[in-house]
């Protein structure tokens, strides 16, 4: 590759530079101080030959500055250093997306994160056995989203300790993480839009949730979170009482070893909020392992809809009080629970109904 010696960049300068350069197997020296907007985006895009990263020492970022950057790069094995603590928004996001060959990833001291900083930053990355450590107690919207998707090698999680999410901040962190066995804890108390949705989806390794402290909670908040974790055995303490529009919506579904579901204690729901909840769950089988009750006197549209479909085992079901139905509110809900029967259904006491209750 040709030297490149400018300390000062401008926006889109080295776009695309490399991209599908596959014999490039060294890359130039970048000396660069001062960035610019997508100064570096894609630069070396699927250049499979490159093994080793060049030294990134600006210390100031841009927005996108390092997007993509060696995207596809599946022969490289070191990450640069990356010691900015204050990000941009974008600047990391698909930086070693699809590196298969990286073992360890860069430090990331930064505290004061950017909209979309991280995103897919580690995805695919194969090879990955341990991430990072992520200092940052104030988050951005999709700060973390997809960060380390489908990094089938990671078998620790980075300690989480913000306490107040964002929009999306922890969306699909580990989705695919098939050999994650412990998931970080999980402390924060003030939720957001799709803050943990499929954060953990599909990490079929997982044997313990986490503890999930909040009680109230946001549009879509754990929708997803532990979808398809067919190792997982034990659902966390879910105290929320004032829930919002699919808040758990498919949050355990397909777990196939879930035997105990916690109890639900909200009694005002809200649309969609349980829908698919605990569906093909099949080792929950009798009243001891479901809530005894469905405490809500007043139901939501969807509220309850295939909340426990395909739990084929299911011998025992929760009471259902309500008095005040809403549209499609039982949909399905109790659809391929074979072992139920006349005698251990509940009582439906609502004498007024809804449009495909």
């Amino acid at each position: 590759a040709p030297e490149l010696p400018a300390t000062t960049l401008a926006n889109y300068c080295y776009h695309n530079m490399f991209k599908g350069c596959t014999s490039l197997t060294q890359a130039p020296e970048l000396p660069a101080t001062t960035l610019a907007d997508s100064c570096y985006n894609g630069m070396f895009q699927n250049c499979t030959g490159l093994t080793t990263a060049p030294e990134l020492p600006a210390t100031t970022l841009a927005d996108h500055c390092y997007l993509f950057m060696f995207w596809g790069c599946t022969s490289l094995t070191t990450a640069p250093e990356l010691k900015v603590t204050t990000l941009t928004s974008q600047c990391y996001r698909g930086m070693f997306l699809g590196c298969t060959s990286l073992t360890t990833a860069p430090e990331l001291p930064a505290t004061t994160l950017a909209s979309y900083c991280y995103q897919s930053m580690l995805s695919g990355c194969t090879a990955l056995t341990t991430a990072p450590a992520l200092p940052a107690t104030t988050l951005a919207n999709y700060c973390y989203y997809s960060m380390f998707q489908g990094c089938t090698s990671l078998t620790t999680a980075p300690e989480l300790p913000a306490t107040t999410l964002t929009s999306y901040c922890y969306n699909s962190m580990f989705l695919g993480c098939t050999g994650l066995t412990k998931a970080p804890e999980l402390p924060a108390t003030t939720l957001a839009d799709y803050c943990y949705y499929q954060m953990l989806s599909e990490c079929t390794s997982l044997t313990t949730a986490p503890e999930l402290p909040a009680t109230t909670l946001a549009k879509n908040c754990y929708g997803y979170m532990f979808y398809y974790c067919t190792s997982l055995t034990t659902a966390p303490e879910l105290p929320a009482t004032t829930l919002a529009s699919s808040c758990y919506s498919r949050m355990f579904e397909g777990c196939t070893n879930l035997t105990q579901a916690p109890d639900l204690p909200a009694t005002t729901l809200a649309d969609y909020c349980y829908s698919s909840m605990f569906s093909g769950c099949n080792s929950l089988i009798k009243l001891k392992t479901v809530p005894s009750q469905l405490p809500a006197t007043t139901l939501a549209d969807y509220c309850y809809s295939s909340m426990f479909s395909g739990c084929k085992n299911l011998a025992r079901f929760p009471k259902l009080p309500a008095t005040t139905l809403a549209d499609y509110c039982y949909s399905s809900m109790f659809d391929g629970c074979i072992k139920l029967t006349t005698s251990l259904a509940p009582d439906l006491p609502a004498t007024t109904l809804a449009d495909y209750c």
